[in-house]
């Protein structure tokens, strides 16, 4: 049995979080509520910081990690990426949270699951 807890609770859980610290969350592709990976894409008063998802760092622990466009500034951009990655794994969560600090929500929540 695997330790860690299912992407839909994980989701669900840093969609409250986030909601309940008056940012807004939302499910932009739902994955498979098991196993699936989580992307998250990160903004700051609707403007892009970044795009994050579980990984393993440089010193082999796992962390969030950017990935994607090098340039967060085309929203565009952003969006064929996610869907690229989406139409090569149908199980792929996809979240925008819009809060301060988004990549700590999301850090704070996947990596402690």
């Amino acid at each position: 049995m695997s330790e860690r807890l299912p992407s839909g609770l994980l989701v669900g859980a840093m969609l409250r979080r986030v909601n309940d610290a008056g940012g807004i969350g939302t499910v932009l592709a739902k994955g498979d509520v098991q196993a699936g990976a989580i992307l998250v894409i990160a903004l700051e008063k609707g403007v892009n910081s970044g795009v994050f998802e579980r990984g393993i760092g440089a010193d082999g622990s796992v962390q969030l990690v950017r990935v994607g466009p090098k340039t967060i500034d085309n929203a565009a951009e952003i969006t064929d990426y996610w869907r690229r990655r989406r139409s090569r794994d149908p199980d792929l969560w996809v979240i925008e949270l819009d809060i301060v600090s988004a990549e700590r929500f999301a850090a704070e929540t996947m990596l402690s699951g």
